[in-house]
């Protein structure tokens, strides 16, 4: 009979997993160490072991690929060493799994997430823009809540229980300078800490640290989607007060806002614009997204705010903030003051993306193209090819210049030699963007 064999790279990797089934391979030169191959493919390394009561226990000391094989081993022989003094690993481990709190998962998670340890949406890392929004839920509803609460403890009725209290206000707090406004909770932000809490413990559970999830089957509050949107009058007025405030607020502020009114651009894709993306053509060529990488159509309006904003030496950004090390940030706060001055409730960037679409769907739209102007997630292969159709990139100009004259106050703007390939022909393109939508063409072939 052969001799075991010391475990190496090449015989885990080439392990293969059995459906349905776990199956191990043991290292021939330290006792009880070994790997786990999943029937899902998922790969662990663990150490099999008899404690002093002589019964048989197997710990997990951790993911292959996360782990290498050589932290594996010593971290095996350290365990043997506990093992050899009476202790056990398995009771430890779920002594510690019992005794963390709700905080200290969270501050795991944060650490954990912002190294790129952990897998987001797709098996990739964690966005930047995820975690922002997730340590900002963490600090402002679920610590204060549970935060010094015990997972091992938590049930159902306390998931739900913090979900109810956020939507009552419990945890409702100043916002600060900027938008003016306090954080009020709702049933909104309730539903998505609870949905961030949820991931929080699923990740915890799958790296070992905690042995089931408390928030699942946890009911949560129906999504309530945003339907506020600006009317025609409450556009013109928008443009007035971007225009009487030229002198007050910071001019790559007003710009962002510009741009996100006639581009339906999302606000962290506006503010962190570069210039090596954005093609002359009137393409932007995202290199990330909250639908990952993506070609988007914008209009000559929003093309003609981009180039016009003076070049930073030595920044990437369109709208660099002052230090210039970054992008600009603060675009929020700058829409928040002009709404605030004209009294508009609940609007926010989001709401302009929205009344771009809205706008849309009252030139006659269908919710495919507007869909491909917004760069939704396509869900067929013919939702992908869309985003790059001609008849999108004349729906985003029409959309474009429709809303550009209305900020600037008038009630019709020309568009002049845009150029737009039907077929194979391509067709210089001009005419008038009336109030009510309607264009008058005229066109020359070229």
């Amino acid at each position: 009979m052969a001799e075991p064999k010391k475990l190496t790279r090449r015989m885990l990797d080439e392990l293969k997993p059995i459906k349905g089934r776990a199956v191990f391979i043991w290292d021939g030169e330290l006792r009880g160490f070994g790997l786990k191959a999943e029937g899902a493919g998922t790969k662990s390394f663990v150490l099999q072991y008899r404690n002093a009561e002589r019964q048989k226990r197997r710990t997990v000391l951790g993911r292959y690929g996360v782990m290498t094989l050589e932290q594996a081993r010593d971290q095996a022989r350290i365990m043997l060493g506990e093992i050899a003094k009476g202790e056990d690993p398995a009771d430890k481990k779920r002594s510690q799994r019992n005794g963390l709190s709700v905080g200290a998962l969270c501050d795991w998670y944060l650490t954990e997430a912002e190294a790129g340890r952990l897998l987001g949406r797709k098996g990739r890392p964690i966005k930047a823009s995820t975690l922002y929004m997730d340590r900002s839920r963490i600090e402002t509803h679920i610590r204060p809540l549970l935060g010094r609460r015990m997972v091992a403890a938590l049930t159902l009725p306390d998931i739900e229980r913090m979900q109810l209290d956020i939507a009552e206000g419990k945890t409702a707090k100043p916002r600060g300078d900027g938008r003016g406004r306090a954080t009020v909770g709702g049933k909104g932000a309730a539903a998505r800490s609870v949905t961030t809490l949820h991931s929080i413990f699923a990740h915890g559970k799958r790296h070992g640290l905690i042995e089931s999830n408390p928030a699942s089957g946890v009911r949560k509050f129906p999504d309530q989607k945003r339907t506020r949107r600006l009317s025609r009058a409450e556009i013109s007025a928008l443009g007035e007060a971007l225009r009487e405030l030229e002198l007050v607020e910071h001019p790559i502020g007003l710009a962002i806002v510009r741009l996100l009114a006639v581009s339906g651009l999302r606000l962290n894709e506006a503010q962190g614009l570069q210039r090596k993306w954005v093609s002359d053509e009137g393409y932007i060529n995202f290199a990330d997204t909250k639908t990952d990488a993506q070609i988007r159509v914008i209009g000559s309006p929003a093309l003609k705010i981009i180039r016009a904003q003076p070049v930073l030496e030595g920044s990437p950004y369109i709208f660099p903030s002052d230090g210039g090390q970054s992008h600009f940030i603060a675009a929020d706060g700058v829409l928040g003051r002009i709404c605030k001055r004209l009294g508009f409730e609940d609007v926010t960037a989001h709401t302009l993306r929205h009344t771009f679409g809205s706008i849309a769907g009252e030139l006659g739209y269908s919710e495919l193209t507007i869909a491909a102007m917004l760069g939704h997630a396509a869900g067929s292969v013919t939702g992908r090819y869309v985003h790059i159709d001609e008849a999108v990139k004349s729906a985003v100009e029409r959309v474009s210049a429709t809303i550009s004259a209305l900020l600037q106050g008038g009630s019709e703007k020309r568009i002049d030699n845009n150029i737009f390939s039907i077929g194979a022909s391509p067709l210089l393109v001009g005419g008038i963007v009336g109030r009510n939508g309607t264009v008058t063409i005229r066109s020359s072939a070229g």
